[in-house]
């Protein structure tokens, strides 16, 4: 199979609405207005923790235009998690749509809906609030000591380790050997610790949803969604709304990057036009995004290293992790999890492995779904500790990489011990290139003859830097996808998909592998996709699941029509089924002496004496989550004397099994890259004592321009991965994790600097030079 010829897999096809983006034709949520449609905005708590003693709302209900306000007694009572995850969440229900308790800067305090948004902001000034304030802890290394967070009656739909009272939204410990024995044992012990930081996604178009009732009294709504289907069952359960009564419809959508798998607008919405009857539409504004929504978690990592000299290997390692959840928990416990999971197993020949660790309740903003998802974090301290490690051994950190990575036929006994919220899963490595990728891209970094050269010119130190990575396909036993497909009578498809595009091109991907299966043109596939009423369940766009999970229900889907359609051909040419191929959308007989073209086919199953549609569906749910592999490979140019960090050039080399589009694989590689660039050196919340976010804008708070954007180079190292639909693999996170270690041992490689803390400021260059008693 490794060695198939594809006809439109593989290859860089046009993405399917391309046009349509480029000259503004595609709709997005805040695009649609409905006639008497009324507009939303929140009022928040100006405090990090404290209680509503009065809130008086009588002033803004009068204020013309006003429709409705809402406040914690007018709303359904109901704990519930924000988590877009899978039923049953593996997050704590702790949460509600509004509460008499605020818990950090930006929780909700009312609900204001009105003629226009303008009024509504205008009526939110006008609600009186008194509150009482209570303790705060914005310090994750204290919130066990602190007083409690979390509402009571909160809990875990999970046999887990939550312990509300004490502030911890989820805790892991497991073990593998006996790591004490393994660091009694090493010749050489390392132990370090590492700081990485909050951060925003930063999607270029704003979380918003709107909802309104359609002619049969069911409620519609439209959201910027990664999980349509997981927000129809949180609102329904929120609401106490049947879900047969809602559907949740995602239209185009600027960038997600796993802050839209967050459920909390949909609610609103729906609550809104519940009660009035009217259209109701929600568009945060960039402030509203930063404070009130979702961030990357903010991790500390603790690494310990026993390496035997002997053998160059590391022979015990402990990983102690401590992450701030903020005022809720959702995906408290699968991020923190995969700093283990997604990290741990590469070097897979570690006898002795502990992993602890916890997620903690803090007053200060919500963490959630964010690309590379705990991986990001955990790989910070574990590629930084193995150029350390390297070091001391007096060998190539990448000959070490070379021989301590994971390799095809091999297994790690932290895949089954150590799952996403539940127990894990054994599986084999199947497809691993990741040698290949170390070679070819060290030679394009030009790593030999850059490392440990230290080129200077004047003030300016230049060095090489790497991080390896692995990552997943899905969430093994737990991620399903399905997939529909019928016939029309001009041989074309119409494939429907519960699959989330979020701008990743996963619609022109899945019908690239619709198209390669049943021997047709992607032209002629027809791609509707995220409506609860019309496209089959999928979990949605998280969890690099969609090319691996929803892949392969395209892929089970267009063989039973490929099926369908052979059989038919069969009775049309009177000769058996096995005598017959496909190619480019018409049917032969082996011999080419007889043919019928899909049209053909199509006409005769409609109007023959046998009249059917020739139709299929079928679901896929991972088995295994297949990682996909990767170099990344940084050069620098510090400052000595500004401590300013500029990325000269990057490299990454992806192994993501067979590539469906190359074109679009560059793009999400790219993408992943310039993120966690951008996270590496510039992006970071700036809090006040009390926890409030002082630069919740594009202007205080630095993303990437293209004035930023280093040489890039991308670099596909084929494999064939035999779980995945035509050999494939993800891609779309994994390019995330390597920055932030690969600058970082970069700037080591330059000055000798090791930075532990993100992000790396020209200000913690400096202090760092200075704390470590550098002269330069």
């Amino acid at each position: 199979m490794g060695n198939r010829e594809f006809k439109v897999v593989g290859k860089s096809v046009k993405k399917i609405d391309a046009l349509s983006l480029a000259i503004g034709e595609a709709k997005y949520t805040a695009d649609i207005n409905l006639p008497n449609m009324l507009h939303i905005a929140f009022l928040y708590s100006p405090y990090p923790h404290a209680e509503i003693v009065e809130i008086d709302t009588k002033e803004a209900e009068k204020t013309p235009g006003v429709v409705l306000v809402l406040t914690y007694k007018d709303v359904p009572n109901t704990l519930h998690t924000t988590a877009g995850q899978g039923y049953p969440e593996p997050s704590p229900y702790d949460t509600r749509i509004l509460d008499k308790r605020v818990r950090y800067v930006g929780d909700r305090v009312a609900i204001i809906a009105a003629e226009t948004k303008e009024i509504a902001e205008e009526a939110k000034k006008k609600i009186k609030v008194k509150y009482r304030e209570l303790p705060y802890n914005i310090d994750p290394e204290k919130a066990k000591e602190s007083e409690r967070i979390p509402p009571e009656g909160a809990y875990h739909l999970l046999p887990t380790i939550y312990e509300p009272e004490k502030n911890i939204a989820a805790g892991i410990t497991l073990s593998v050997g006996d790591v004490e024995k393994g660091f009694s044992e090493s010749d050489k012990v390392f132990e370090d610790r590492f700081e990485i930081h909050y951060a925003n996604h930063a999607a270029l178009e704003p979380h918003a949803a709107l909802a309104f009732y359609d002619e049969r009294g069911r409620l519609n709504i439209v959201s910027t969604t990664q999980v349509p289907f997981h927000a129809r069952r949180i609102t329904s359960r929120v609401l106490g709304i049947p879900v047969k009564d809602i559907r949740v419809i995602k239209p185009r959508i600027g960038g997600g990057f796993g802050g839209k798998q967050e459920v909390f607008l949909e609610q609103v919405v729906g609550l809104v036009t519940y009660k009035t009857k009217r259209p109701s539409k929600v568009v945060l504004s960039r402030k509203e995004v930063f404070i009130s929504t979702r961030t990357r978690h903010p991790m500390i990592t603790w690494y310990k290293a026993g390496v035997k000299k002997d053998t160059k290997e590391i022979h015990a390692l402990r990983l102690k992790a401590l992450m701030n959840a903020g005022a809720y928990g959702p995906h408290a416990l699968t991020v923190m999890a995969n700093a283990g999971s997604k990290v741990l197993p590469l070097f897979n020949k570690i006898k002795h492995l502990q992993f602890e660790g916890f997620s903690v309740y803090t007053n200060l903003p919500v963490g959630g779904a964010y690309r590379g998802y705990g991986a990001t974090q955990g790989y910070f301290g574990f590629n930084v500790m193995l150029d350390m490690i390297a070091e001391e051994l007096g060998i190539d950190v990448l000959e070490f990489f070379k021989k301590g990575h994971i390799k095809k036929g091999e297994t790690s006994p932290i895949f089954e011990k150590l799952g996403e919220g539940k127990e894990g899963v054994s599986q084999i490595i199947r497809s691993c290139a990741l040698s290949e990728c170390i070679e070819k891209g060290s030679k394009a970094i030009k790593w030999h003859e850059k490392r440990r050269k230290k080129i200077r010119k004047g003030d300016k130190v230049r060095g090489v830097g790497a991080a390896i990575l692995m990552q997943g396909s899905g969430i093994p036993k737990i991620d399903m996808g399905a997939a529909y497909m019928k016939m029309n009578e001009d041989g074309s498809f119409n494939l429907h998909i519960g699959a989330t595009d979020l701008g990743t091109g996963s619609d022109t991907i899945l019908a690239q592998i619709a198209a390669e299966e049943i021997g047709t043109s992607i032209d002629k596939i027809i791609v509707y996709s995220s409506d609860t009423d019309f496209t089959p369940f999928d979990v949605g766009a998280y969890a690099s699941s969609t090319t691996y999970i929803s892949g392969g229900a395209v892929l089970k889907c267009a063989r039973k029509i490929k099926e369908e359609i052979l059989k038919v051909a069969a009775n049309m040419l009177n000769v058996p089924q096995d005598a017959l191929f496909i190619e480019d959308g018409t049917v032969y007989t082996k011999d080419r002496t007889q043919r019928v073209t899909f049209s053909d086919i199509a006409l005769y199953s409609l109007y023959s004496k046998d009249q059917h549609q020739i139709q299929s569906v079928a679901s896929n749910i991972g088995l295994e989550s297949p990682p996909p592999f990767m170099a990344q490979f940084a050069e620098v140019e510090v400052d000595i004397k500004t401590g300013r960090i500029d990325v000269v050039k990057f490299v990454s080399a992806v192994d993501c099994g067979q590539p469906i589009n190359p074109a679009l694989v560059e793009g999400q590689v790219e993408g992943a890259t310039v993120n966690g660039i951008g996270y590496a050196l510039w992006e970071e919340y700036v809090f006040d004592k009390k926890g409030r976010m002082l630069n919740p804008s594009f202007w205080d708070y630095k993303v990437p321009s293209i004035m930023d954007i280093p040489e890039m180079e991308v670099i596909i190292c084929k494999t064939y991965e035999p779980t995945g639909p035509h050999g494939a693999k993800s891609v779309a996170e994994i390019g995330i994790n390597g920055p932030v270690p690969a600058i970082s041992n970069a700037v080591y490689d330059a000055i000798g600097v090791r930075l532990k803390k993100s992000p790396f400021t020209p200000e913690r260059v400096l202090n760092a030079i200075k704390e470590q008693g550098l002269k330069l």
